[in-house]
Formats: C-alpha cells, sequence, structure tokens
C-alpha cells in the first residue's frame, strides 16, 4: 500500500492503495463515485471511461499510480458545474436508457468535439469505436453528437 494522489473532477484526493490497482477501483471504492461503472474489466466495453488530461481512457486496466500527475474528469465533473453540451444533447435526443455505457459514450464524444468541433459522420463513428450499448441506442448518439457539434 501507498499513499497516492489523484486530482479528480478538479478536486486533490490522497488515496491509500496499491499503486497497480486500477483507476476504477479508487473512483469508485476509495472516493465513493457512482460513475465510472465496472462493465467487462478488460477496457473493450467503455463503461469504466474517464478522461485523463482531455483522453478517453479506460479505468479498469490504467494503474491508479499512472495518473497521479494527471487531471482526472469523470462524467459528473464534465461540466464544471453545469452541463456539458454533450450531455445536453443527450437529454435531447433522449438517448439515455439503462444509462451504464454513457461513461463512454458521453466522455468519449466530449473529447472528439475538443479536438473536432465540427466532426463528419466517419469521425464520430471512428472516435466512439468499441463502445458498447446493450440497449442499441446507437442512433439517437450520434444525433447526439452532431446536436452537441452544432450547439
Amino acid at each position: 500500500m501507498a499513499k497516492l494522489t489523484i486530482d479528480v473532477n478538479g478536486r486533490s484526493h490522497t488515496i491509500d492503495a496499491d499503486p497497480d490497482m486500477p483507476l476504477l477501483y479508487a473512483l469508485r471504492d476509495d472516493l465513493g463515485l457512482n460513475n465510472p461503472k465496472f462493465g467487462c474489466g478488460l477496457a473493450q466495453c467503455g463503461a469504466c471511461t474517464v478522461l485523463v488530461d482531455g483522453e478517453p481512457v479506460r479505468s479498469c486496466v490504467t494503474p491508479v499510480e499512472s495518473v497521479q500527475k494527471n487531471k482526472i474528469v469523470t462524467l459528473a465533473g464534465l461540466g464544471q458545474g453545469k452541463a456539458h453540451k454533450i450531455q445536453d444533447a443527450f437529454i435531447a435526443e433522449q438517448v439515455p436508457q439503462c444509462g451504464f455505457c454513457l461513461n463512454g459514450w458521453m466522455l468519449t464524444a466530449a473529447a472528439l468535439l475538443e479536438k473536432t468541433p465540427k466532426p463528419d459522420d466517419e469521425q464520430i463513428k471512428e472516435a466512439l469505436t468499441g463502445i458498447k450499448c446493450r440497449c442499441a441506442t446507437h442512433m439517437s448518439i450520434m444525433r447526439a453528437v452532431k446536436r452537441a457539434a452544432n450547439a
């Protein structure tokens, strides 16, 4: 065990943890955050996605020690006190069903829109490749990303 300090949603947190422990466990177990979610545990579904210095990262396979000097943002911290345009777009398009996959979709889309403010369909599809949704809301998600890009 080691004392590790991580910056999550703009706040510094010191935890006592195994340096190799997945970031996901630190976020959920040590910090008590309800998102991100544990999905597959293999970085294949996206439910555990967070932003690390603006890049989407699968927290289930990211050692907590490796992100000590980075800024971590979860879905709860995305809007910094107000809804992010991707969150507003998901609501407007009525995307959420079960909500389990939202971390992957929204955080990855937010990162895409930061780099490419007006992505075309292919850029959106490429960025979102690998994120799974069992509710099959993929077309609504595409509409939401386009809506956010035009906001």
